[in-house]
């Protein structure tokens, strides 16, 4: 009597919780310190299709503890990010806290490779609303990585094309 009585109390404690994985990979011409310094940079977040701005100001290294405000483009609502893990050129894992019955982990690794540097970026979606919250955020998710190798090498491209610009009348000299 009593072991039923036990598995029928633990059958009421749980609660319905999804969780969902989704990983994306992305290759670049880039150098991984390029890619770490764009990714670092929480000041600006101009690349991000799912953030605004935030409120860190610029030239704050992002450590393990750091909690900072960052407006989304769907509401003027702040969200909370809280840094959980640095690796120096390897690693940055983030826990955001926007609104209760969802936790979400997002993670972005750099790799060095044979074709070029590798960016993983990995959401972790759990809570009883994260089908919700997946079904909105999907589209925005699955263009983060491509963004962030986009805006690197736009940038890599622009100052490559400044430094090359010939002078004007250099036949001249």
């Amino acid at each position: 009597m009593q072991a039923w009585l036990s598995k029928f109390i633990q059958r009421k404690r749980r609660r319905f919780c999804a969780s969902l994985v989704r990983t994306y990979r992305e290759i670049s011409s880039a150098s991984v310190d390029e890619l770490w310094q764009k990714l670092v940079n929480l000041a600006d977040v101009s690349w991000h299709p799912l953030l605004k701005s935030t409120n860190v100001p610029y030239g704050l290294v992002p450590k393990p503890g750091l909690i900072y405000q960052a407006v989304t483009r769907w509401s003027p609502i702040p969200i909370r990010i809280f840094v959980e893990r640095v690796n120096h050129q390897e690693l940055l894992s983030v826990r955001v806290l926007a609104i209760p019955g969802v936790e979400e982990r997002v993670t972005y690794k750099i790799e060095s490779t044979v074709c070029g540097t590798c960016l993983s970026y990995s959401v972790t979606l759990r809570g009883w609303l994260s089908p919700l919250i997946w079904s909105l955020s999907r589209p925005y998710a699955d263009r983060v990585a491509k963004a962030l190798i986009e805006a690197v090498e736009e940038n890599t491209l622009s100052a490559v094309s400044g430094k090359s610009k010939p002078l004007k009348d250099s036949w001249l000299f």
